[in-house]
């Protein structure tokens, strides 16, 4: 192991991500040397950022956990501390199930860590003075501000979490359990992050929030969305502003205004709509029927002409019958979502469906449904692939892999979406600029292109 050393090892969302990057920042001042997801943990410290969304979420927090505690029992790590959603959720049953883990900790009790590690000392050879925070999302720690960050994604992107929790009451979803009610960021606030990451090199802002149209209800009393993207749209620097997790009930509209007009806001946007049926919609308490839906997506598609929509549905829940699954596989067939993921209902305890539904659905149709819901949104995905041969894009690169640079466009986020491939014998590129490219091949997963 490495001494004072401390390994940071994030599971889940982009919104955990950026809580690590927080946290790294705050332990780098006390005098800490940080690793973000190192390929071998070999640090004295891990640190593990979990999730706690879905089941596959818990089983992987929990296998990295016992991974960990592994090594620590082997020597090959001295302590191990676990926060995050999942320890949030489940610190008691956690701590009487891997007591070998030093100690739990809430999703932002970085404080209390940072003392817990103690005595540490800062770059100046004394003991931080960490005070307690007024409030994490709009507050500052004593000599660190909470805009700063360890930013571990590549140079040119980064993510802005504009808010926490989620005031909504879907059926399924444990997430307001986890972080409690939605509290905005002020704009100020973000704006002044905004200008402190495009001062060191961003370029593009991956804007998130658990419900990013909710956006300022709280501390604006209205929906204030259209105007934050508008006043970061104005700062110096931003070329490209990304839109996830959008919520399709009382959708902001003036949102698309802002959207279409604006040169350095992404044609994109990923809202969540779960399903299509009425009746499951209604289930699932999500406060929106059918027709509000394709009225909602014909809407946005023809004020915000060239859009790519991205969502996520669900399949198997509780009650949900072979007609209301057809149901959707119609609406994915005429709605074609250039991007689209899907996952199978689980069970989550402490939610309303849990505690009102049966879930009733056994797990191979579940799987079945899910299968046959992917196929049909690949074979989609493809022809949109397809489409696309013979455009000139802008495309912004991310990184070299093997014989390729590989660059995505404004239509793709990173990780999830398709990338575009440019062969390195063709093309004279560096990373983190953005390059007018010709789209000449497309495959299942990747566009290919040269520089024009």
């Amino acid at each position: 192991m490495i001494k004072n050393q401390i390994d940071v090892i994030t599971l889940g969302c982009s919104k955990n991500l950026v809580d690590s990057e927080k946290l790294m920042k705050l332990l780098e001042e006390n005098g800490y040397t940080l690793r973000h997801n190192p390929d071998k943990v070999n640090g004295e410290i891990v640190v593990i950022n979990t999730c706690g969304f879905i089941g596959d979420a818990k089983e992987e927090s929990i296998n990295m956990i016992l991974e960990v505690c592994d090594l620590k029992r082997k020597r090959r790590v001295r302590k191990v501390f676990v926060m995050g959603c999942l320890s949030e959720r489940y610190m008691a049953e956690l701590g009487e199930e891997i007591p070998q883990v030093d100690k739990y900790y809430g999703k932002f009790d970085w404080v209390q860590l940072i003392k817990d590690l103690a005595p540490s000392t800062s770059p100046e050879g004394k003991l931080m003075d960490v005070a307690e925070p007024v409030s994490i999302m709009q507050g500052e720690l004593k000599g660190v501000s909470l805009l700063d960050r360890v930013q571990t994604t590549p140079q040119h992107y980064a993510y802005v979490k504009i808010s926490e929790g989620c005031d909504r009451t879907c059926a399924y979803c444990a997430i307001p359990i986890i972080t409690g009610h939605h509290v905005s960021r002020p704009m100020e606030e973000i704006v002044e992050e905004v200008r402190l990451l495009v001062s060191r090199g961003v370029t593009e802002i991956q804007l998130i929030a658990q419900d990013l149209t909710y956006y300022g209800v709280d501390l604006y009393k209205k929906q204030s969305i259209a105007e934050l993207v508008e006043r970061i749209s104005d700062v110096e620097g931003v070329k490209w502003i990304r839109l996830h997790y959008g919520y399709p009930t009382h959708f902001p509209m003036d949102l698309l205004r802002v959207m279409r007009e604006r040169d350095n806001v992404c044609k994109y946007l990923d809202i969540a709509l779960q399903h299509v049926s009425t009746d499951v919609l209604k289930r699932m308490r999500r406060n929106i029927n059918k027709e509000e839906t394709v009225a909602l997506l014909r809407t946005i598609r023809r004020e915000v002409p060239g859009i790519y929509l991205r969502t996520t549905l669900m399949v198997g829940f509780p009650g949900e019958t072979d007609e209301e699954f057809e149901e959707l596989v119609h609406f994915v067939k005429e709605m074609r979502f250039e991007r689209m993921g899907a996952f199978a209902y689980s069970e989550e305890e402490g939610t309303y469906a849990a505690g009102h539904y049966e879930d009733d659905i056994e797990d191979e149709v579940k799987q079945t449904r899910l299968d046959r819901l992917m196929r049909i949104q690949q074979r989609i995905a493809e022809e949109v692939s397809a489409a696309s041969i013979g455009q000139t894009m802008q495309v912004l690169i991310d990184r070299e892999e093997g014989n390729y640079y590989v660059g995505r466009t404004q239509y793709d986020s990173p990780e999830v979406d398709p990338e575009v491939l440019l062969f390195k014998e063709d093309n004279d590129v560096e990373i983190g600029q953005y390059y007018m490219v010709e789209i000449t091949a497309a495959d299942e997963f990747d566009l290919y292109g040269k520089v024009k």
